[in-house]
């Protein structure tokens, strides 16, 4: 028998299998609200549409250095200088294929097989399967409401045995909710102190309600931080981001990157150049996720939904359905058959209690937030639900 490794033997990705299902069911002609990925209901900025014709019309698409283009970089140092008041090496900024391919690039540089590397959950699903396939042990951190689903020093003083890295996300997914500033200040002493390596996944900075988000950045030398392209700059599609590094990953990710990627997409980045002069329109994106969470934290809690967590940024509500259902896959597959609402089941994001809880994204355009509140709760009050 030939041999077949076993790094591809993960979880599904959820959301994408319910996208999938209700991308069926849209082709077979039902009209289906959707709410299971985080993907902005706008589409890119006017400017970066204008400077990717305009790219493309010069023809200079070829491959770029494997950090990014010059320009991209320096627009990404003033955007820390403006965005958070901190200045940035030009040589720690590396452009990657979408932040998800700079947080792979950070797990391989960072760990080794068999480290240990812990994380809150609920947490994202591809933190925890793409460390698996990398011979990586995840260690879940197991928060709930009172820590607001997010890591804390007395959760990590709590481990049995030392860990390696530690992933946080604030805003975070699938909750939405934020580390408090001093709670953040002390895990980045606490990881500093004892040699532990932070790897911060910013991709929701610039989509906050209450309070902007803090970078890891002002309060450690040492962490390694993903954004991009994706979720506040609306460009999803276009599979841009980038790192910024402490000194001594510089190298070895630049290594990795020309190997792996070799360089990220010339035309996204040329686009992307752009992004950050876009602020009206994106701003406006802003206004408009704050007015559908508006409509979900009324709506939800009328139809049934027990427990909402505190949904300080990104643009999701994660919902507690266990007074409803104790198996939150049907529930979303039942829910997309009946009403064609498409949602995420917390299986996607923790094998702990994912059961539970249903991911609402609400980043679509507020007439689908709408009509998916109204169906959701004429169905829930009508229907019967079978566990």
């Amino acid at each position: 028998m030939v041999k077949k490794s076993n790094r591809g033997e993960v979880s599904p990705f959820y959301a994408m299998e319910i996208l999938k299902e209700a991308n069926k069911m849209e082709n077979d002609g039902y009209n289906i609200m959707h709410m299971e990925t985080g993907e902005p209901g706008n589409i890119a900025p006017s400017r970066v549409i204008e400077a990717a014709h305009k790219a493309l019309e010069c023809g200079e698409l070829g491959y770029t250095e494997a950090e990014g283009l010059p320009l991209l970089r320096k627009k990404i140092i003033q955007h820390y200088k403006d965005f958070y008041g901190i200045c940035i090496d030009y040589e720690k900024v590396t452009v990657t294929m979408g932040s998800s391919g700079g947080l792979l690039l950070a797990f391989i540089a960072a760990f080794d097989v068999g480290d240990r590397v812990a994380m809150a959950t609920p947490s994202y699903p591809a933190y925890r399967n793409v460390l698996k396939s990398l011979g990586i042990k995840v260690i879940e951190l197991s928060s709930g409401i009172e820590t607001r689903f997010q890591p804390t020093v007395k959760l990590l003083k709590e481990l049995d045995e030392p860990i390696q890295g530690l992933i946080i996300a604030s805003p975070s997914n699938p909750t939405g909710t934020m580390i408090p500033t001093a709670e953040l200040v002390a895990i980045s002493k606490f990881c500093d102190d004892h040699g532990i390596r932070i790897i911060s996944d910013e991709i929701y900075h610039g989509i906050t309600y209450e309070r902007r988000a803090d970078t890891v950045l002002s309060y450690s030398s040492d962490a390694v931080v993903a954004n991009g392209f994706s979720k506040y700059f609306a460009m999803t599609g276009w599979r841009l981001g980038w790192l910024v590094l402490p000194h001594d990953l510089v190298r070895p990710i630049e290594l990795l990157a020309q190997n792996y990627f070799i360089s990220p997409p010339a035309l996204s980045q040329h686009a992307a150049i752009a992004a950050f002069d876009c602020t009206d329109e994106l701003e406006e994106n802003i206004r408009m996720y704050s007015e559908n969470r508006k409509i979900l934290l009324e709506a939800l809690p009328q139809a049934g939904f027990s427990e909402l967590a505190p949904s300080d940024g990104a643009f999701y509500i994660y919902a507690k359905v266990s007074n409803l259902t104790n198996n939150s896959e049907n529930f979303c597959r039942k829910m997309l058959q009946d009403i064609g609402v498409a949602a995420t089941p917390g299986i996607d994001f923790s094998p702990r209690d994912g059961d539970q809880y249903v991911r609402f994204s609400y980043a679509s355009k507020k007439e689908t937030v709408s009509r998916s509140a109204e169906l959701i709760l004429d169905w829930l009050t009508k229907s019967n639900l079978e566990n």
